[in-house]
């Protein structure tokens, strides 16, 4: 464990959030080296594989839901000394990782194809999509196991170890992908199938190697057979706060559900441009995402030690970081923003989308930067719903008037990423404003708090019954 309630707060910030970045950039480089070879089958391939990929956003609600409540659990418990508590809520968590499990094995076999044939913009984006989402769904469902014994790590201030275990799992990946989806060496190519199965066996290994790290260095939460009876009260900790980061991602699937659906008219050339942009987007966002994931842990623990001082200064040296690396991330973006697909496919059609699409959307870097860090600070004070409501707003104000833009005659794409900026930018000013909202409510707790406990009891009080 390491104990975040004391020193200085940058310096926690930078130490838990550069392994964090570096674990990310990893992750995501399951997916842009899966594309780099899939880009090599055609526009289909990519738009299929990309419109299968939204699934992922599914997943990642679910292991929000599971991964943010254990996190915030377990910091707060470390904050206040208690780690009988943390040792309950991670044994709880194991158990809903198993049946989440259990069930997105289940469930996507079952809608892959019904999914796929409404996003497809062809038959042949439909067939590809498919193909690929029925071998990356292994892998998916793995994610609740490396979810949970990460979140435990990260709550008692250890970051480390899962940045080593994604960079092995994506050299394992990046291994695979092209003898797998290519054919390197066997001259047995699988195509889009060999990148599902590639990321799933690259998972696999992920989950092993974290569990035998885990299992040598955290002391204070460990596998107690007697806590894993299913304990709803637990339950209900760990949903309370889990659900509404998980309803953020939910609803992250359905504005890409929704633009997929849109743009399906100017056909797959398109989608796949849309397809390659948001994934080159996430990579983009990494570094703030970091900084946001450390922000959690480190308030987290303060939350719980009653240090909220340190809770106010963890907030302005994320938000401060967070929006420069966004700053720098825009420019870069501003000036050739076609470079970041030219690694990945020769199509002009679909680098033109992508290089316009993050033109443009680049414009609400920053103010998504603050987003993220309003997220952390609010998993951190245990109260996740304000950000689900800031995300909620967001999705409101996009979906209405872009399926009304689409009707309109002379519709163009650009329309549509304009209207993106400007609802994410009133999120994070939503979201700012209700994060400030809720500091101001926690301070002005505690304080009454210490001066009701400082105060001497005096003799002639009477008990008072409610």
């Amino acid at each position: 464990m390491t104990d975040l309630t004391q020193g200085s707060i940058p310096r926690h910030l930078v130490r838990l959030a550069v392994p964090m970045a570096a674990g990310m950039v990893f992750q995501t480089l399951y997916y842009l080296v899966d594309l780099y070879f899939v880009a090599r089958l055609g526009d289909h391939a990519i738009a299929g594989v990309g419109a299968a990929g939204n699934v992922q956003f599914i997943i990642m609600a679910l292991t929000q839901i599971l991964g943010v409540g254990t996190m915030a659990l377990i910091a707060h418990a470390m904050g206040r000394k208690d780690p009988a508590d943390a040792n309950l809520v991670f044994n709880q968590s194991l158990v809903l990782a198993a049946i989440a499990l259990a069930a997105t094995l289940l469930g996507g076999s079952v809608i892959a194809n019904w999914y796929m044939a409404r996003l497809g913009a062809d038959p042949a984006t439909v067939e590809a999509g498919t193909t690929y989402l029925r071998w990356f769904l292994p892998g998916l469902s793995l994610q609740f196991a490396l979810v949970t014994l990460g979140s435990a790590l990260r709550g008692t201030g250890i970051v480390r170890p899962t940045m080593i275990v994604q960079v092995v799992s994506v050299l394992v990946n990046a291994i695979l992908a092209p003898i797998l989806i290519a054919g390197w060496g066997t001259g047995r190519p699988l195509g889009v199938a060999g990148a599902g199965l590639a990321t799933s066996i690259a998972m696999v290994i992920a989950v092993v190697m974290l569990w035998m790290i885990f299992a040598r260095l955290e002391h204070v939460v460990a596998i107690d057979r007697r806590l894993l009876t299913p304990h709803l009260p637990t339950w209900r900790r760990i949903l309370k706060i889990g659900l509404p980061p998980g309803g953020e991602f939910a609803l992250m699937f359905v504005y890409m559900g929704v633009i997929y659906w849109i743009i399906r008219p100017f056909g797959a050339e398109a989608q796949a441009g849309y397809g390659l942009g948001s994934r080159v987007m996430q990579a983009i966002f990494l570094p703030a995402m970091a900084v946001a994931f450390a922000t959690a842990p480190l308030a987290g623990q303060n939350v719980g030690a009653r240090r909220f001082d340190r809770v106010q200064e963890a907030f302005k040296s994320s938000a401060v970081m967070g929006s420069s690396i966004m700053l720098v991330l825009t420019l870069l973006c501003q000036v050739r923003p076609d470079l970041f697909f030219r690694p990945f496919t020769s199509e002009q059609a679909v680098i033109t989308v992508g290089a316009q699409f993050l033109g443009i959307i680049s414009w609400n870097f920053v103010a998504q930067g603050l987003i993220f860090t309003a997220s952390g600070m609010f998993q951190a004070l245990g109260n996740t719903l304000p950000s689900l409501l800031s995300s909620a707003s967001r999705i409101v104000l996009f979906i209405a008037p872009a399926l009304w833009l689409a009707q309109r005659p002379g519709f163009t794409l650009r329309q549509l990423w304009l209207l993106s900026v400007a609802t994410v930018t009133l999120q994070a000013g939503l979201s700012l404003w209700l994060l400030h909202r809720e500091l101001r409510l926690r301070t002005a707790l505690h304080a009454s708090a210490g001066l009701a406990s400082a105060r001497p009891a005096s003799p002639l009080a009477e008990p008072v019954e409610l």
